[in-house]
């Protein structure tokens, strides 16, 4: 049996082998699930005074692309209330025009969909990197798609190839 197969504790001088395997999902609308939430505590910067924050961990499922887990921030600020409806709406926890008093405690294990982009960035070494990061949660239909993500209109065809 081959020792790398399962999840387990690695001892100090073990050998390791598996290498990272991200790749960014190309940006469109996905099915998402809710992992895990915890709470946090935003420090405040030049936007933002300082607040509560949630962060959620989401699986974004890409059919046949894959799957990523985005950790996303949520920060609990007047400023911030149409993105935290927003997000309560998509998991269905919300509806228009009522009020909600957040149970953070029902987040995980929700489902939902959202918009999906491509951050560019810069290391610290200088060398360039990429992620995936949620731009907006989008409200349930009536008739929810498949897993499989949208095909961006400009990625007809494209199978991410990146």
């Amino acid at each position: 049996m081959d020792n790398n197969t399962v999840d387990r504790e690695l001892g100090w001088d073990e050998e390791i082998n598996k290498e990272s395997e991200f790749t960014p999902l190309p940006e469109g609308d996905y099915d998402f699930s809710i992992v895990s939430f915890e709470r946090g505590r935003h420090q405040g910067s030049a936007k933002l005074p300082p607040c509560n924050k949630a962060i959620v961990k989401i699986k974004i499922d890409g059919g046949e692309l894959g799957s990523t887990t985005i950790q996303h921030n949520l920060f609990l600020h007047t400023k911030c209330e149409g993105m935290l409806s927003e997000f309560f709406i998509a998991i269905g926890l919300k509806k228009h025009g009522e009020k909600l008093a957040m149970n953070w405690n029902a987040v995980p294990g929700k489902t939902g969909r959202c918009k999906v982009y491509v951050d560019k960035y810069t290391r610290n070494d200088g060398t360039q990197g990429q992620s995936n990061k949620i731009r907006r949660f989008l409200e349930p239909t009536q008739t929810q798609p498949s897993a499989q993500a949208s095909t961006p209109s400009w990625g007809a065809g494209n199978k991410g190839g990146w």
